[in-house]
């Protein structure tokens, strides 16, 4: 029983620090009252590795090229 409610505690926990970080950090904004937390926040993200889909060639091209090619 403690472990399904310790559980649950840090499964809350996590969905509200994403919660704020949508709401703030990902956004540009500071976040009120606790600078730090979003500093951390983007920090952490910073660090994280990324998927890119797109190739070189998808990248820099303009978006009219893009769409004749649709």
């Amino acid at each position: 029983m403690l472990s399904i409610l310790l559980t649950m505690f840090v499964i809350v926990l996590m969905a509200g620090l994403i919660v704020l970080y949508v709401a703030y950090p990902h956004r540009g904004e500071h976040m009120p009252h606790t600078p730090w937390v979003g500093e951390a926040m983007r920090k952490g993200v910073s660090m994280l590795p990324t998927l890119d889909n797109q190739s070189d060639e998808q990248k820099y091209q303009s978006q009219e090229h893009v769409e004749q090619h649709q």
